[in-house]
């Protein structure tokens, strides 16, 4: 059984819904909505997608690059993976950011980005004076080596 997920279509999507490339993908591919973009080099533009959706509680929507784009474009999403809540009910945006020195344009279309629908625990904080300890313990940024 799968989770079923309302979507509304808006009028400059692209004519398929965001849908899976193989039966082991994790995400749906995101495509372009409207007409062709191009990035200046250090441009960041939101693009759209041509869809809303509305996300069940319990669960979040998570949008990163594809990677082949990423890797041919020179560009990435700077609040990569962007968070959808599943209380917003607006179109489905990426912020997309062009960090190399060439201009990059997004074709009407193109297969850019990609959409992740994961559970959400929700926690309960419980304040204490000390944690208990671990073989880590407090090392931060490089501590376990290369």
């Amino acid at each position: 059984m799968s989770l079923v997920v309302p979507i509304v279509r808006l009028a400059h999507a692209p004519k398929n819904l965001p849908e899976y490339a193989t039966l082991g993908a994790a995400g749906m591919d995101l495509c372009l909505a409207g007409e062709a973009t191009t990035l200046a080099p250090g441009e960041r533009k939101l693009l759209p997608t041509g869809f809303q959706i509305a996300i069940p509680d319990g669960y979040e929507g998570q949008v990163r690059l594809r990677s082949g784009f990423a890797r041919r474009s020179g560009c990435l999403m700077p609040n990569a993976p962007g968070t959808i809540d599943s209380d917003y009910r607006g179109e489905l945006m990426v912020l997309l950011m062009n960090v190399s020195n060439e201009p990059v344009t997004v074709e009407s279309g193109e297969r850019f980005a990609q959409l992740i629908i994961s559970p959400v625990e929700r926690i309960t904080w419980h304040e204490t004076d000390t944690l208990n300890g671990s073989e880590r313990g407090s090392g931060g940024f490089g501590s376990t080596g290369r």
